[in-house]
């Protein structure tokens, strides 16, 4: 029997010719758990499928990656769709990825649990790192799809309640394999150029593969770093996914997001037309109480005007004074009696009022009364008062009768 001899090359592509003409292995789905994989600068992705027995090379070229809706990473489970073709050169075959998904939300649920746990206990999701947010930022920067229905709400809302603020977007994918990358350039551009006072994060609603771009760590830290308040509204209102959870307010939509950063102007308007009411009113009861206050104190005032005290005073004083010239002319009308009849009783007993009736007084120089004639056997010289006069006599000789 005659074998006929090929080549190498002729072997492997008539095993590629065999391989590729079966329908089974030209639509094959595959499970399995990745590893080795590879995001390539040149938008493909190369990895393995292994299970407990065996594993199986796979490539996945740019233009079907650019439509994963999760990021391929080493340890998740995996179903793959696509073809099993030989690579000539090598003499391997391979599988030719078309789309990729996960086998079960369990796994992505899983890692989205081990990620949350992570980040909470190195304080990502901590208050005391929230920002606050402003109260009426004059440029806000948004991050997201520029076709997303998201940014269109965002616009609306934002436009309906203050044409006044300005929006600066930021383009970026917001699903896929490079999503959360762009995502984290986005906030590093507008944290670089400091020309907004808040950004928004933001993207319509989708299952947990479409929403996982928002749960990536590397986003998670360019949110915690950034220097300007971040606001996400990203899916519905029961979505929430890790980048909810470091942001510095989470709103449960992409609208809401536009409805928490911007002011509505009428309703700050109604708001200030309030406050003006309200200060006028308090303004108007604080001048009628004081007023009122015045009032009081200047009655009080009139009351207890020292003028008042001083002229009542000086009634006192002329009492006083009446009270103290009727004493003292009585005291003195009363001293005058007291003196008359002295002097009545001192005449009345003065010894000089004898003298009228012939009588003398005998004195010596010294103006002693001599009484005794004892005292004028001493003396020579005496003086005698009579009634017309004093007299002085020189006693040459005494007899006594």
């Amino acid at each position: 029997m005659f074998i006929k001899v090929i080549t190498v090359t002729a072997l492997n592509g008539y095993i590629k010719k065999v391989i590729d003409s079966d329908f089974i292995l030209n639509n094959a789905n595959v499970k399995g758990e990745l590893s080795n994989v590879k995001l390539h600068s040149s938008g493909h992705i190369y990895f393995s499928l292994k299970d407990e027995f065996g594993k199986v090379n796979c490539v996945m070229f740019k233009s079907q990656a650019q439509k994963l809706v999760i990021i391929p990473r080493d340890g998740m489970n995996v179903i793959i769709r696509g073809r099993v073709s030989v690579y000539e050169k090598g003499g391997a075959y391979q599988v030719y990825c078309d789309s990729m998904e996960t086998d079960g939300e369990g796994q992505l649920f899983l890692a989205f649990q081990n990620l949350k746990e992570k980040l909470q206990k190195l304080g990502l999701f901590d208050e005391e790192h929230k920002k606050i947010i402003p109260s009426f930022p004059r440029r806000i920067g948004i991050v997201t799809s520029q076709t997303g229905a998201a940014v269109k709400d965002i616009i609306n809302v934002a436009t309906r309640r203050n044409a006044n603020v300005n929006m600066l977007i930021y383009p970026t994918l917001v699903q896929g394999v490079s999503a959360s990358s762009e995502i984290e350039q986005g906030i590093k551009y507008f944290n670089d150029s400091k020309n907004v006072d808040l950004i928004i994060v933001a993207r319509g609603g989708g299952s947990i593969e479409e929403l996982w771009a928002f749960n990536e760590e590397n986003l998670a830290y360019a949110i915690y770093n950034s220097k300007i308040p971040i606001i996400t509204g990203i899916g519905h209102e029961t979505d929430f996914t890790i980048a909810d959870f470091v942001c510095d307010h989470r709103a449960p939509t992409p609208s809401s997001a536009a409805e928490i950063a911007v002011r509505n102007l009428k309703d700050l308007n109604n708001e200030i037309k309030s406050l003006r009411e309200l200060l006028l009113r308090s303004v108007e009861f604080k001048f009628t109480k004081e007023y009122n206050k015045i009032n009081l104190l200047s009655k009080t005032l009139k009351v207890n005007n020292p003028l008042n005290f001083i002229v009542n005073q000086y009634t006192h004083i002329d009492n006083l004074r009446e009270n103290l010239n009727y004493k003292f002319n009585a005291k003195i009308s009363m001293e005058k009696q007291k003196l008359s009849k002295l002097n009545a009783l001192m005449n009345a007993h003065n010894p000089l009022n004898v003298l009228n009736r012939g009588y003398a007084v005998l004195q010596t120089h010294e103006n002693e009364v001599i009484s005794e004639i004892s005292i004028l056997r001493n003396i020579k010289d005496v003086k005698i008062i009579l009634k017309d006069g004093t007299a002085r006599f020189n006693i040459s000789n005494l007899e006594e009768l």
